[in-house]
């Protein structure tokens, strides 16, 4: 049963900083594509950032590039969020998703299996 679980979501100032979890469960972590998305509210869901691990892949959006880091922690089957200097146009639900398919599109909803319950981040000016 796979199982994704996000945390680490919260209220921020401006400026400010947060790092999101998500522990993954049910598969082979190693072998899969990681996301993480965003929807904030009347918005479609939007790509934030991703990793293959094979092969290294690493992709961002250009609205957070140089703000937020994907990794991970193989050991621990889980992927991490750091969100830097965070915007109040950052506030969403954020979500953690899987792929399990090789090559799928990475930046698109519909490369990933699965996907975690979210988490949400608010940014206050």
């Amino acid at each position: 049963q796979v199982q994704l679980v996000e945390s680490g979501g919260g209220l921020v100032q401006a400026g400010g900083s947060l790092r999101l979890s998500c522990a993954a469960s049910g598969f082979t972590f190693s072998r899969a594509a990681m996301g993480w998305f965003r929807q904030a509210p009347g918005k479609e869901r939007e790509f934030v950032a991703a990793f293959r691990q094979i092969g290294g892949y690493t992709t961002y959006a250009g609205s957070v590039k140089g703000r937020f880091t994907i990794s991970s922690d193989n050991a621990k089957n889980t992927v991490y969020l750091q969100m830097n200097n965070l915007k109040p146009e950052d506030t969403a639900v954020y979500y953690c998703a899987a792929g399990l398919v090789f090559r799928a599109p990475v930046r698109e909803t519909s490369g990933y299996d699965y996907w975690g319950q979210g988490t949400q981040v608010t940014v206050s000016s």
